[in-house]
C-alpha cells in the first residue's frame, strides 16, 4: 500500500516532570484523523528520539499502536547510531505498526551508498514483513549521498524496500527518485516549507512537523495547484513559512511547535534539553502574531 497525502511527524508526549505521557495518544490520534491526517511517523526529529531512552522509544510505538485504527497510517522511525538498537527498535516495532524507516547513523557517518544499504539491509531484516521506509535528512545525519544511487542498489538488496522519506531540498534528485523504475517506490516529501515546489514533481505523500497544526493550509495549497491558481497558492505557501519563522523566534522551532499543540487541546508537555519550553503568555503572544497573518483561520481545528 502506498501512503498517500498528509503524514504527521509527532511528537513525543511528556508529564510536566518530563516523564513520558501516552495517555494523551488516544485523542491525539482522534484530533490528527479530524484533520484529514493520513498517517503519523513516529520517533523522529520532531519526536525528539535523540532525547528519548530505547525504552521510552519503545513505549511510545506501543502506544500508538494500541490507538491504531484504520484511518491512520503508523511509520515508526527506529534508527539509531547503534546498529544494535537500531535492529532491537525494529524487531520490538515488527506487529505493532504499519511500517518502520531508518535515517543514517548521525556521529561516525556514513559516507558511501554501500555503508547505508548495509545498514539499512540489516534493520529491515528485522521487521522483514513491514514496508521499509530509508529516511534521507542529511542536514542532520550528515548521510549526504544521493538517493537515486540509493535506490539503484537497495531496490536489489532490500525486498521490504517500500521507498524514501526524503527530507531535502534537492529537486532534481527526488524527481529522479520518484521516477525511478516508473514510479514503483513511495517517495514521501519531507520538507514543509517547499511543499509547492514538491507538486509539479508529482509528489503525493509528505510526511512532516507542521501537519499537526495546518493540515487544512496545504490541503488548500494542493487545491489551488491542482485549479491552476498558483498566485493564491504561493501565498498560502508564504503563511506556513512564516508560521515556521514565527515560532522558531520564540526560542526554537520544535520546542515551540511542540507547546503550540496545547492550543489545539493535545497538551503535549515540556520539551526535554536543548529544545525550548514556554508558557502560556508566550504562546497568546504568538497567536497574535499569527493573527495579524490571517493565519488562525488555516489551523487545524
Amino acid at each position: 500500500m502506498k501512503i498517500k497525502n498528509l503524514i504527521a511527524a509527532t511528537y513525543a508526549p511528556l508529564h510536566p516532570d518530563g516523564s513520558l505521557n501516552t495517555s494523551i495518544i488516544s485523542e491525539y490520534s482522534k484530533f490528527l484523523v479530524r484533520n484529514k491526517v493520513a498517517g503519523v511517523f513516529m520517533n523522529g526529529s520532531t519526536g525528539d528520539f535523540v532525547s528519548l531512552s530505547t525504552e521510552e522509544r519503545k513505549e511510545i510505538t506501543t502506544a500508538w499502536s494500541q490507538n491504531k485504527t484504520s484511518d491512520l497510517y503508523l511509520i515508526d522511525h527506529v534508527g539509531d547510531p547503534s546498529l544494535k538498537v537500531s535492529m532491537d527498535l525494529a524487531t520490538h516495532a515488527a506487529d505493532k505498526v504499519d511500517a518502520i524507516a531508518v535515517l543514517a547513523p548521525y556521529y561516525f557517518k556514513l559516507n558511501t551508498i554501500e555503508k547505508l544499504v548495509h545498514y539499512c539491509k540489516e534493520v529491515a531484516a528485522c521487521a522483514p514483513n513491514l514496508p521499509f521506509y530509508y529516511y534521507h535528512i542529511p542536514v542532520l545525519s550528515g548521510a549526504n549521498l544521493n538517493m537515486l544511487d540509493f535506490l539503484k542498489v537497495a531496490s536489489k538488496e532490500i525486498p521490504n524496500l517500500e521507498g524514501i522519506k526524503f527530507t531535502n531540498n534537492n529537486l532534481i534528485d527526488f524527481m529522479h527518485c520518484k521516477h525511478f523504475e516508473d514510479g514503483k517506490f513511495n517517495i514521501l516529501f519531507g520538507f514543509d516549507e517547499i511543499f509547492l515546489a514538491s507538486l509539479p514533481l508529482g509528489a503525493d505523500g509528505w510526511v512532516g512537523s507542521t501537519y499537526n497544526h495546518m493540515a487544512p493550509l496545504y490541503y488548500k495549497i494542493k487545491t489551488l495547484f491542482e485549479a491552476g491558481k498558483m498566485t493564491e497558492a504561493a501565498e498560502l505557501q508564504r503563511k506556513a513559512i512564516r508560521f515556521v519563522e514565527i515560532l522558531d523566534a520564540h526560542g526554537g522551532f520544535n520546542g515551540v511547535a511542540k507547546g503550540f499543540m496545547k492550543t489545539f487541546g493535545i497538551d503535549c508537555g515540556p520539551s526535554r534539553f536543548p529544545h525550548t519550553t514556554l508558557g502560556d503568555d508566550a504562546y497568546n503572544g504568538i497567536k497574535k502574531e499569527l493573527d495579524a497573518l490571517g493565519l488562525l483561520e488555516h489551523l487545524s481545528g
